[in-house]
């Protein structure tokens, strides 16, 4: 359930909401009479939700990331050395000395 505060009790006491989002992660739902309802929520989580929606706009990508999710939960994937993973897939690095 969403924290709920009114936009007054929100200018009243704008430090304590910032500091219970942050430390609960949790957004707050402040309303306003009248007017649209707006939420105080960490910065990184919302860039974890834009990102995520951008990533699931592509019907294709959605398909690849939601596969990828059920392999993970089976636990069917074998874990791998990153120079396994290079060599799989090509991609060696190059020593470069200065």
């Amino acid at each position: 359930m969403l924290n709920q505060t009114t936009y007054n009790q929100a200018c009243k006491n704008f430090e304590q909401i910032y500091d219970e989002v942050i430390s609960t992660r949790e957004p707050v739902v402040v309303s306003r009479e009248g007017y649209e309802s707006v939420s105080v929520i960490p910065t990184d989580e919302l860039n974890r939700m834009i990102e995520t929606i951008y990533l699931f706009q592509s019907h294709e990508n959605a398909v690849r990331l939601l596969d990828a999710l059920q392999r993970a939960k089976k636990r069917t994937n074998k874990p791998q050395t990153l120079e396994d993973l290079q060599k799989k897939f090509g991609l060696f690095t190059s020593s470069i000395s200065l």
